[in-house]
């Protein structure tokens, strides 16, 4: 049984990551390409956008917190900062390292943020005292 809920946990965060990555993309492309915005300001409003969704559908869907929403709130703030600065350094030394297109950077470095941003969301904002 905690097999399987871990598995369902899994999907669904994937799912909800997959339409966030989109989500963030899009407005990334969209801030960059169409709008002529900054490289950072693109990313930042992506990310926020990302966040607040992210949130919404981890905190409800996902993991059906019980938890109270202030204490949840905190750790998904600090679980968010962690994982967007690295990827932000990551997306830093890759534009000014390397010759790869500056989109491109932006879709490497939103992999980046996912693989670290999903262990501690998992073990450390959503995590249950049963695991």
């Amino acid at each position: 049984m905690k097999n399987k809920k871990l598995f369902i946990q899994f999907i669904k965060f994937g799912i909800v990551g997959v339409s966030n990555t989109l989500l963030t993309a899009g407005i990334i492309w969209i801030l960059l390409k169409e709008l002529h915005c900054s490289d950072y300001f693109s990313n930042l409003i992506g990310y926020i956008v990302g966040l607040i969704n992210s949130f919404i559908w981890n905190r409800k869907w996902t993991f059906e917190s019980k938890a109270k929403v202030s204490v949840t709130v905190f750790k998904f703030i600090l679980t968010f900062a962690i994982s967007y600065l690295l990827q932000l350094g990551n997306l830093y030394l890759m534009l000014h390292y390397t010759h790869i297109d500056p989109y491109f950077c932006q879709l490497l470095s939103i992999v980046v943020y996912t693989c670290i941003n999903f262990g501690l969301n998992k073990y450390y904002t959503f995590k249950t005292n049963a695991e």
